[in-house]
């Protein structure tokens, strides 16, 4: 089996769903940060892509028509490359990856691409679907598993002592540690600048994240109102929001990577995605991450890094609670989350994937670090990278 390496990662700034770019096609912000990866790898040769697989939650409209064959004409891949589109939902970019790994580590490619793109603004969550009624008339599951932030509310049901000043401290911690990753230039370096398009005001460029909220005070988190439930503990500030924005990847054989000159930023180890009650779908990663570790012959003490999506600060919770992991492990999320800069659906995992690589960069000494999500109907997804920096004098378990 060939060695899958993680060569580079970007992404666009994300925007607030119908704001930043309210003018801008999905596929556009989707074209721009392909181009983006292909202007600072120029040691990548465009015709040597075996393929591209692109994610999208919505696939119709400006994220329709098989956007992974489309963008990829639009970015200059030559028309020889084909692609396809990929839907999981919240994993879309990390199935893409995980997909793409499977056909170069069994030899069938050398290079390939993966990316993901959501528009929340162009479309609102659950635009055009269409549910089958059984779901909920034979009790396949409960109408909460239709609505992400009541699957949240259900894990707090389910872990009374995640309690909602848990949820808010977590949420302030992301907040904090987003602007320290900003203040530091962690995060702008693996930005592509996108031309955007106000009605009113023209056209400017997107060089930074809209969501990040760094005047983020306890007090104000607790005053929030709960919309998914009276009296609730899910509120939008320890949650994501919705969003636009888009990232991709390059992926390859360790051998062909090394033969082509083309960084090294992290080896795949192994994956595995899992399958929970849809009705607490934020649990997901729970499973996943057990499956991945006994895949790849590891334990949680050998996770030197840990980039879990923070889709509610309720689910990464649940997910360190079951680890015995504390909630402010240095470990967890060192730049940040999806609290402060935000959720574009099927293009999160590939920005695990960015912050995990610099934490590698970061921390030598770690050896292994994994990404994770939940994924909407009850999944979870992880995982597990090897840091090409490591030193060999691993405090894996014990903190970075």
């Amino acid at each position: 089996m060939n060695r899958v390496v993680l060569v580079d990662a970007v992404r666009s700034p994300f925007g607030k769903a119908g704001s930043l770019y309210q003018g801008t096609r999905a596929d556009d912000i989707m074209v721009r940060v392909m181009r983006g990866l292909f202007e600072r790898n120029p040691n990548l040769p465009l015709d040597q892509i075996d393929d591209v697989a692109i994610a999208a939650a919505t696939q119709t409209g400006d994220q329709g028509m098989n956007i992974g064959r489309s963008a990829s004409l639009l970015a200059g891949i030559p028309n020889t490359v084909p692609g396809y589109s990929v839907d999981r939902w919240c994993a879309g970019a990390m199935t893409s990856v995980t997909t793409l790994s499977g056909a170069i580590a069994m030899g069938t490619y050398d290079i390939a691409i993966a990316g993901g793109v959501e528009h929340m603004g162009n479309h609102p969550m659950g635009e055009l679907m269409d549910p089958n009624p059984r779901y909920l008339a034979e009790k396949l599951v409960e109408g909460d598993a239709l609505a992400m932030g009541n699957t949240a509310e259900r894990l707090h049901d389910k872990f009374p002592h995640l309690t909602k000043e848990r949820s808010d401290a977590y949420a302030l911690a992301s907040q904090q540690k987003t602007a320290a990753a900003y203040a530091a230039g962690e995060i702008q370096r693996d930005l592509i600048p996108v031309a955007v398009r106000n009605p009113e005001l023209g056209y400017a460029v997107a060089t930074l994240d809209e969501a990040p909220r760094p005047t983020t005070t306890m007090e104000g988190l607790a005053g929030l109102k709960t919309p998914f439930r009276a009296a609730g503990r899910v509120t939008p500030g320890n949650a994501s929001g919705l969003n636009d924005g888009a990232t991709a990847a390059i992926l390859a054989s360790e051998s062909k990577a090394l033969e082509l000159g083309l960084p090294i930023k992290a080896k795949l180890v192994t994956f595995a995605f899992a399958g929970v009650e849809p009705e607490i779908m934020g649990y997901g990663p729970v499973p996943s991450t057990i499956k991945a570790l006994k895949k790849a012959g590891l334990d949680i003490s050998d996770i030197g890094l840990f980039e879990v999506n923070e889709a509610f600060a309720i689910q990464v919770l649940a997910f360190l609670d079951h680890f015995g992991i504390a909630d402010d492990d240095p470990r967890v999320n060192i730049h940040g989350g999806a609290i402060a800069v935000g959720h574009p659906l099927a293009s999160s995992g590939i920005r695990l994937m960015l912050n995990l690589v610099r934490g590698f960069e970061l921390h030598p000494e770690v050896r292994y670090g994994l990404t994770t999500m939940c994924i909407g109907l009850g999944m979870g997804g992880t995982v597990i990278w090897e840091n090409p920096h490591f030193t060999g004098s691993s405090t894996a378990g014990k903190g970075a």
